[in-house]
């Protein structure tokens, strides 16, 4: 038992050190980077810097949030626990498991690691996506949060909830009917470890150093390509898709991806689009939370990149789809 308690005093000391080490370094380097950078210096790179340690800041928290309960399920949950609570048939575990996304109050960095434990755990791929699409957009504070954004709209609120829900329910579908095993790499356990070593307090330990710092590298590159896309693409261009509604989807849509934004504040960045239909701004609060950079990252570095590209992009259209019919029934 004391050895079991200096391990998880060890890996949580671990974890946590890690991750203010790499909220330090990156806050250090966007303050001093464009100095040091003096040839660079501009302030384009100086609002490069800006977004990129506002993006890496945002998540690290979450993606620890997701190792900790990635770890813990890998070491202390029998996988017969998930053979109980889910039917065998996919079509049935894939809805009750993209419900069961309401319980994980975290954002879509915390997914991708919860989710690949799962099926290292022998939960089926389809019901593990479902989740790992649906925790990051309907959790209560997500949900909370956008009632929040938009006093007095109940209908916004619900409108997230259907939209998301059906989103992640159809491409957990869509993966238990069309998706091959060669698409995807199942995350293991490391190699080397033995049964014994992968279980208890040794492998809750194991399994949270390896996952975050794996997933937080991913983390980086996420955030860097979305800080790259806030400096090229000038807000003029953004200015000509307001006066169409089909336009203004398509292009929150893409914006949702690029920018990166927390489930947990993205109500509030679509809120301020004010010059945007309803319909839009719901587009960007489904299309975030399953599809921005740094979730295609994580999910490159966990299950693969040919999954990703794949998974990523039928999810962007099927996201798109929700938003639009439910923006037209309910908004």
């Amino acid at each position: 038992m004391a050895d079991g308690l200096r391990l998880v005093v060890r890996a949580f000391v671990y974890v946590v050190v890690g991750g203010v080490a790499l909220i330090a370094i990156v806050t250090v380097a966007s303050v001093l980077g464009p100095t040091v950078a003096l040839d660079l210096y501009t302030p384009a790179v100086a609002a490069w810097w800006t977004v990129f340690t506002a993006v890496v800041v945002q998540g690290v928290p979450f993606l620890l949030l997701g190792t900790v309960v990635s770890a813990a399920i890998g070491a202390f949950v029998p996988e017969r626990v998930f053979t109980r609570l889910l039917p065998r048939n996919q079509a049935l575990a894939v809805p009750i498991a993209g419900a069961a996304g309401v319980v994980l109050p975290g954002c879509e960095c915390a997914s991708v690691p919860v989710a690949g434990s799962l099926m290292r755990r022998g939960v089926a791929p389809a019901a593990a996506l479902a989740f790992l699409l649906s925790a990051p957009a309907i959790n209560p504070v997500v949900l909370v949060a956008t009632s929040i954004a938009f006093p007095g709209q109940p209908k916004m609120v619900l409108g997230r909830l259907v939209a998301s829900l059906a989103t992640a329910v159809v491409m957990g579908w869509l993966w238990a009917r069309f998706g091959r095993e060669e698409w995807m790499r199942k995350p293991t356990s490391g190699s080397g470890s033995s049964a014994s070593e992968s279980s208890g307090w040794r492998g809750f330990t194991a399994g949270l150093q390896h996952d975050f710092l794996h997933a937080g590298g991913f983390l980086v590159l996420g955030a860097g390509a979305a800080a790259t896309f806030n400096i090229v693409v000038p807000r003029s261009v953004l200015d000509v898709f307001t006066g169409s509604a089909w336009l203004s989807v398509l292009l929150l849509a893409v914006l949702a991806v690029v920018l990166c934004v927390c489930s947990e504040a993205d109500a509030f960045v679509a809120a301020s689009l004010s010059g945007f239909s309803p319909t839009a701004r719901l587009a960007f609060m489904v299309v975030g939370p399953m599809v921005d950079l740094k979730l295609i990252a994580l999910q490159a570095g966990t299950f693969g990149r040919s999954f990703a590209v794949r998974f990523s992009s039928v999810t962007w259209v099927v996201a798109v789809s929700s938003s639009v019919v439910v923006g037209w029934w309910l908004l």
